[in-house]
Protein backbone atom coordinates (compact mmCIF):
# COMPACT_ATOMS: atom_id res chain seq x y z
CA UNK A 1 0.00 0.00 0.00
CA UNK A 2 2.98 2.28 0.51
CA UNK A 3 3.95 5.02 2.92
CA UNK A 4 1.32 7.52 4.01
CA UNK A 5 1.80 11.04 2.68
CA UNK A 6 4.06 13.30 4.70
CA UNK A 7 1.16 15.49 5.87
CA UNK A 8 -0.75 12.47 7.18
CA UNK A 9 2.28 11.32 9.19
CA UNK A 10 2.78 14.84 10.52
CA UNK A 11 -0.90 15.12 11.50
CA UNK A 12 -0.73 11.73 13.22
CA UNK A 13 2.31 12.84 15.24
CA UNK A 14 0.57 16.06 16.29
CA UNK A 15 -2.54 14.11 17.32
CA UNK A 16 -0.48 11.62 19.34
CA UNK A 17 1.40 14.43 21.05
CA UNK A 18 -1.85 16.22 21.90
CA UNK A 19 -3.34 13.02 23.30
CA UNK A 20 -0.23 12.35 25.35
CA UNK A 21 -0.27 15.87 26.79
CA UNK A 22 -3.97 15.64 27.55
CA UNK A 23 -3.49 12.30 29.31
CA UNK A 24 -0.74 13.78 31.46
CA UNK A 25 -2.75 16.80 32.51
CA UNK A 26 -2.91 17.38 36.24
CA UNK A 27 -6.34 18.98 36.15
CA UNK A 28 -9.35 16.76 36.62
CA UNK A 29 -12.30 17.00 34.25
CA UNK A 30 -15.16 19.13 35.50
CA UNK A 31 -17.78 17.22 37.49
CA UNK A 32 -20.98 16.25 35.72
CA UNK A 33 -23.96 18.38 36.61
CA UNK A 34 -27.41 17.09 37.44
CA UNK A 35 -30.60 18.67 36.13
CA UNK A 36 -30.45 21.36 38.83
CA UNK A 37 -26.92 22.34 37.77
CA UNK A 38 -25.24 20.98 40.90
CA UNK A 39 -22.26 18.66 40.50
CA UNK A 40 -23.20 15.01 40.82
CA UNK A 41 -20.70 12.40 41.95
CA UNK A 42 -19.84 9.61 39.56
CA UNK A 43 -21.20 6.18 40.47
CA UNK A 44 -18.66 4.38 42.60
CA UNK A 45 -20.11 1.11 43.80
CA UNK A 46 -21.01 -1.84 41.55
CA UNK A 47 -24.68 -1.34 42.47
CA UNK A 48 -24.55 2.35 41.49
CA UNK A 49 -22.79 1.55 38.22
CA UNK A 50 -25.31 -1.19 37.42
CA UNK A 51 -28.25 1.05 38.24
CA UNK A 52 -26.87 3.92 36.18
CA UNK A 53 -26.05 1.79 33.13
CA UNK A 54 -29.14 -0.37 33.09
CA UNK A 55 -31.60 2.44 33.76
CA UNK A 56 -29.97 4.60 31.08
CA UNK A 57 -30.19 1.89 28.42
CA UNK A 58 -33.69 0.83 29.48
CA UNK A 59 -34.86 4.43 29.08
CA UNK A 60 -33.19 4.65 25.67
CA UNK A 61 -34.90 1.42 24.61
CA UNK A 62 -38.32 2.51 25.84
CA UNK A 63 -37.96 5.87 24.11
CA UNK A 64 -36.74 4.18 20.90
CA UNK A 65 -33.70 6.39 20.43
CA UNK A 66 -31.26 5.64 17.61
CA UNK A 67 -28.69 4.23 20.07
CA UNK A 68 -31.16 1.86 21.68
CA UNK A 69 -30.45 -0.77 19.02
CA UNK A 70 -26.91 -1.44 20.21
CA UNK A 71 -26.27 -4.92 21.56
CA UNK A 72 -25.50 -5.58 25.22
CA UNK A 73 -21.73 -5.61 24.68
CA UNK A 74 -21.81 -2.27 22.89
CA UNK A 75 -23.83 -0.89 25.79
CA UNK A 76 -21.17 -2.10 28.24
CA UNK A 77 -23.48 -4.47 30.11
CA UNK A 78 -22.61 -7.80 31.66
CA UNK A 79 -24.86 -10.76 30.92
CA UNK A 80 -26.52 -10.33 34.32
CA UNK A 81 -27.04 -6.60 33.74
CA UNK A 82 -28.52 -7.33 30.33
CA UNK A 83 -30.96 -9.78 31.90
CA UNK A 84 -32.04 -7.01 34.29
CA UNK A 85 -32.32 -4.65 31.32
CA UNK A 86 -34.62 -7.01 29.45
CA UNK A 87 -36.82 -7.58 32.51
CA UNK A 88 -37.04 -3.85 33.21
CA UNK A 89 -37.81 -2.95 29.59
CA UNK A 90 -40.60 -5.54 29.41
CA UNK A 91 -42.14 -4.21 32.62
CA UNK A 92 -41.75 -0.60 31.45
CA UNK A 93 -43.43 -1.33 28.13
CA UNK A 94 -46.38 -2.86 29.95
CA UNK A 95 -46.53 0.14 32.30
CA UNK A 96 -46.28 2.52 29.34
CA UNK A 97 -49.32 0.87 27.79
CA UNK A 98 -51.43 1.08 30.92
CA UNK A 99 -50.24 4.05 33.00
CA UNK A 100 -48.30 6.18 30.52
CA UNK A 101 -44.73 7.12 29.70
CA UNK A 102 -43.94 9.03 32.90
CA UNK A 103 -44.97 6.09 35.09
CA UNK A 104 -42.97 3.72 32.86
CA UNK A 105 -39.84 5.85 33.27
CA UNK A 106 -40.36 5.92 37.05
CA UNK A 107 -40.72 2.13 37.02
CA UNK A 108 -37.44 1.80 35.13
CA UNK A 109 -35.56 3.69 37.85
CA UNK A 110 -37.25 1.88 40.72
CA UNK A 111 -37.05 -1.66 39.31
CA UNK A 112 -33.48 -1.24 38.06
CA UNK A 113 -32.28 -0.04 41.47
CA UNK A 114 -34.06 -2.95 43.14
CA UNK A 115 -32.65 -5.63 40.81
CA UNK A 116 -29.12 -4.20 40.79
CA UNK A 117 -29.15 -4.07 44.59
CA UNK A 118 -30.45 -7.65 44.86
CA UNK A 119 -27.66 -8.87 42.58
CA UNK A 120 -24.87 -6.78 44.09
CA UNK A 121 -24.35 -4.84 40.89
CA UNK A 122 -24.79 -7.83 38.58
CA UNK A 123 -21.13 -7.68 37.62
CA UNK A 124 -20.67 -11.37 36.89
CA UNK A 125 -18.40 -11.85 33.92
CA UNK A 126 -19.94 -12.29 30.54
CA UNK A 127 -19.85 -15.84 29.20
CA UNK A 128 -17.46 -14.83 26.42
CA UNK A 129 -15.16 -12.80 28.67
CA UNK A 130 -11.56 -13.95 28.80
CA UNK A 131 -8.82 -12.65 31.06
CA UNK A 132 -6.06 -10.68 29.35
CA UNK A 133 -3.12 -12.79 28.21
Amino acid sequence: MGTPPRTARYAARILLAALALTGCSTSAPPPAADSAGAPSPAPSTPVQVCTSLVSYWARETLLGTPWSGLDWEQKGLSNAQYAIHEEVVAAARAEDGTAGRDKALELIDRLTAQRCTEQGGATASSENWRPPT
